[in-house]
């Protein structure tokens, strides 16, 4: 016999902290199933493969993250060179791909670069600073296999890597401190991919990039 489940049955279990498992057997009501969608509280087995896409490859899940690509255009290069030689006092591998010098440079020229680098697994994961990072991280996810995220803290950074699983940092040189960035960094590059339930969804998103291909 199939089992309804309610709206109140969601609500119980969100308050207990249990999951409902939803298969064959199993009815939901429409409002217990957006419910349950919003509390992320359902486990369906017939979805498990999604949760080890084999589009979650390994140049998003690699871990630790030691060898680092770093690149910037004019606004980014003295945060740039200041970032490098902090993590190489604390021995982390690191690949300056330009700029060499603050002349005026366009930031999708480094962005592409760095983003290149990782997604053929030359680097682990990358940064890049501009003067606001924002442009450098849509550059960047044109570049297929690339999740890059522009933080301004160190808890961003902590949740781009553990939800989001992103392979590369951009950063604003303007909008941020050489103190401020350090701890960004950090963060990011001291924080492993999340549970389950976050590769799932990260393999959504590069499903969907293949798609389109």
């Amino acid at each position: 016999m199939k089992k309804l489940i309610k709206e109140e049955d969601v609500k119980k279990a969100a308050k207990e902290g249990r999951k409902i498992v939803v298969d064959k057997n199993i009815i939901l009501t429409p409002g217990a199933r957006d419910l349950g969608k919003t509390l992320d509280i359902f486990i369906d087995p017939r979805e498990k493969a999604a949760y080890v896409s084999p589009q979650l490859s390994q140049k998003v899940r690699r871990w630790p993250l030691t060898k680092i690509a770093m690149g910037a255009d004019h606004g980014g290069f003295h945060m740039k060179e200041e970032l490098k030689t902090f993590l190489r006092t604390k021995e982390y591998v690191i690949t300056d791909l330009g700029a060499t010098n603050s002349n005026a440079s366009d930031y999708t020229d480094f962005a592409f670069k760095v983003a290149k680098a990782v997604a053929e697994g030359k680097a682990d994961c990358g940064i890049i600073i501009d003067c606001v990072g924002i442009g450098s991280a849509i550059a960047a996810n044109k570049v297929p296999g690339i999740l890059a995220a522009k933080c301004n803290n160190a808890a961003e950074a902590k949740s781009a890597r553990e939800h989001n699983y992103a392979n590369i940092l951009t950063l604003g040189s303007k909008i941020i401190g050489i103190t401020n960035a350090q701890d960004i960094v950090a963060a990011f590059l001291n924080t492993k991919g999340g549970e389950e339930r976050h590769q799932k969804r990260i393999a959504k998103i590069l499903n969907y990039e293949n798609k389109r291909k």
